[in-house]
């Protein structure tokens, strides 16, 4: 018998976007721009900055375990008791929590193809089957995962919107799907990128329903600028909530990144001017690249994933891009081979991308 199961043994494991200083290394280049990660280009809110230098001092100390603090301050911000409400080490840390929490014997899981690879690698490495549906034209395909349901299912994931596509199902067609999905199966509605898209007339934002086996994730990570902080938080009904709990490990996220998060949401303006950059910068990059005949799709959220004719298309303007000292992320660990993924970054770094590109 092997001390490794065979469903750890096949895992590919995931590979985070190339960091600054290892291209700095490698290439030997002074003036890098990194576009890969769908990190907020402005950074964190110098409320949260600020804040947390008041606790360093306290760092010998651990965390609150139950997160009072940040998960009533989530509560009082949506509407919510505090019971409604469940922190952790990143949106990925409570999606683990979930998987440990409700799956058990031979339970199924539901998944789109191609879509988040973090929870990708999370559904493989839990060893219950995993009914992958393929995506229509890069979107979900609500219908075919419907289908998919049967007596064994337990667990359905959705990003809405997705990532590394982009794009997002309406309002219409989650509450179609909804119908179909029984009380016994538990939705995980990850919506890390909800700030990106909750202007859409047609979003179905998850906070205005109050479905009792729905999972609703978000991420201080992305609009906020707490990557490095890892803070994800996310709502249920009660008896959820209260089983999540008893699992998940107490001391997480990190005293700074709870304190971080709290400031974070003092600093609306922050968040204003962070939605309102992204908003005019995609307008920019998107007509840049319509303009110069690229194929991409249409995104909701902070990033442009391109379509080229192929893979090796792909991986040259990627590698072409990252030896003229911009990061952008080949999605062939996605599973989609014949894209690349463009973060939206400062004006700025957007000129860089557009001046290389044109060089190229």
């Amino acid at each position: 018998m092997s001390l490794v199961p065979k469903h750890i043994k096949n895992l590919m494991p995931y590979k985070a976007g190339k960091p600054i200083s290892e291209v700095k290394r490698e290439l030997n280049l002074k003036h890098i721009v990194k576009l890969a990660s769908n990190e907020n280009p402005m950074g964190p809110s110098i409320k949260a900055i600020n804040h947390v230098n008041k606790y360093l001092k306290d760092t010998h100390r651990y965390p609150d375990s139950n997160g009072y603090d940040l998960r009533l301050k989530l509560a009082k911000s949506f509407n919510l008791d505090i019971k409604n409400v469940i922190i952790g080490g990143g949106s990925e840390g409570i999606m683990s929590v979930i998987m440990r929490t409700f799956l058990s014997g031979d339970d199924e899981i539901i998944a789109t193809k191609n879509s988040f690879i973090g929870f990708k690698v999370l559904a493989n490495a839990s060893g219950f089957k995993v009914n992958w549906v393929p995506m229509q034209n890069y979107h979900y395909d609500l219908d075919a995962m419907a289908l998919e349901i049967n007596e064994k299912t337990k667990v359905i994931y959705l990003a809405n919107p997705d990532n590394p596509t982009g794009t997002y199902f309406n309002r219409s067609n989650f509450e179609k799907f909804m119908k179909s999905v029984p009380n016994r199966v538990i939705v995980l509605l990850d919506e890390a990128y909800f700030e990106y898209a909750c202007h859409l007339d047609d979003y179905p934002d998850s906070m205005h329903y109050r479905y009792d086996n729905v999972i609703t994730l978000r991420t201080f990570s992305k609009a906020q600028g707490l990557a490095g902080f890892r803070v994800g938080y996310g709502f249920a009904n009660e008896k959820l909530i209260d089983n999540l709990m008893k699992v998940k490990l107490p001391f997480e996220p990190s005293s700074l990144g709870q304190h971080a998060a709290c400031a974070a949401m003092d600093d609306l303006n922050h968040l204003d001017n962070s939605i309102k950059l992204n908003h005019e910068q995609k307008n920019r990059l998107e007509n840049f690249f319509k303009t110069n005949n690229f194929s991409y799709i249409p995104s909701a959220t902070n990033f442009i994933t391109l379509t080229f004719e192929s893979q090796k298309l792909a991986e040259d303007f990627s590698n072409k891009m990252l030896f003229k000292g911009v990061i952008l992320r080949h999605l062939i660990g996605f599973g989609l081979p014949n894209c690349v993924r463009v973060t939206i970054g400062l004006k700025d770094e957007n000129d860089f991308l557009i001046k290389n590109i044109q060089e190229i």
